[in-house]
Order: structure tokens, then sequence, then C-alpha cells
């Protein structure tokens, strides 16, 4: 269509991408809103055993997560999912959701869509100095995180750590 931007091609490999420490994570940006016109957020994630969110939810993005390597649990509206490596979970958007890595270190794909998570992640992150999962970080508190989501339409409900489950028995994979 005249007038339309055409997105060009992205193509990185394993540890290209701009580095970030974000919060107590290696998060390397593979595309952007700005590299993808706007479509996406697609950025790879390294955590070790422990790591993970506050529970809260996204307002203006739907999020999906790809384990690549390692465990996560991640528990999205009252489930509990247990995820190896090769797991896909998708967290709608205005569903509330956190996860957690629960091996000794996971490495995973974070994609929200449209984009503009890597916005938050620059904000709330630096410029890491090594591709290496930060050793020593100092968490932002809870009220500054909170204040910084929602300037991204990401709203906090609670501190860290998966919450108890609901039962559902018709999920799979859900405990």
């Amino acid at each position: 269509m005249p007038g339309t931007e055409k997105t060009p091609p992205i193509a990185l490999r394993r540890d290209e991408g701009e580095a970030i420490w974000f919060l107590d994570f290696l998060a390397i940006i593979k595309g952007s809103a700005d590299t993808t016109n706007g479509s996406a957020s697609v950025i790879e994630h390294v955590g070790r055993r422990g790591s993970g969110s506050p529970l809260h939810v996204h307002r203006q993005e739907d999020e999906w997560w790809y384990v690549l390597d390692g465990e996560m649990t991640f528990w999205v509206a009252g489930k509990i999912i247990e995820a190896p490596a090769g797991s896909y979970v998708f967290g709608p958007r205005e569903v509330p959701h956190t996860f957690q890595v629960s091996s000794d270190e996971a490495r995973f794909l974070h994609v929200t869509e449209p984009g503009g998570f890597d916005g938050f992640t620059r904000a709330m992150g630096t410029a890491a100095s090594s591709l290496e999962v930060p050793t020593s970080v100092t968490l932002p508190d809870l009220e500054e995180l909170a204040a910084t989501a929602a300037k991204f339409g990401i709203e906090l409900l609670g501190p860290p750590g998966i919450p108890p489950a609901e039962p559902d028995e018709a999920t799979p994979g859900t405990k």
C-alpha cells in the first residue's frame, strides 16, 4: 500500500541484540517496537532459580513465552503451569500472571504483541557489560517498579512468587 512503512528483515543469532540487565535477568532484545514497526517486542531472557516477575497484568498487549532451556513455573489466571524446555505459554492481555525460574537456570523467549515491552525493559534495566546473568542485583522497590510499569500499561498486583492455584482439571499442563 502506498504510504505504508515496510519493516526491514531482522536476523540475529544467539547472543546478538541489545543486552540489558533487567531486574535479575540478562535480557537480549531481538526485536523492539521500533524494529518491528510496532508489531512485537521479542526478548530472550536468561535467569537463575527463583528469578521471576511480580504478579501483574498487561492492559495493552498479549504476552507469550517459549522455554528454550531449563524449567519455569507460570501462574496464569489462577492456574499453575509447569513449563520444561520446549514449552509454550500464552498470557492474554487483561489476565493476571507471573512466572519464576524453577531450574538452576532457564533461557526463554518472551514476546509481547503489539510491541512496547522493550521500552519497559530499557526503563528498568541497565546496559549489560557482559552476556552473563547479573550476579549482584539491587532490585527496585515495588513502588518504583509499579510506577514505571504503569507508564507502559502494566499493573502490578502483588509481589514476586507463585500464588496458590485455583483448581481446574480442564487445562492441560496445569495444576
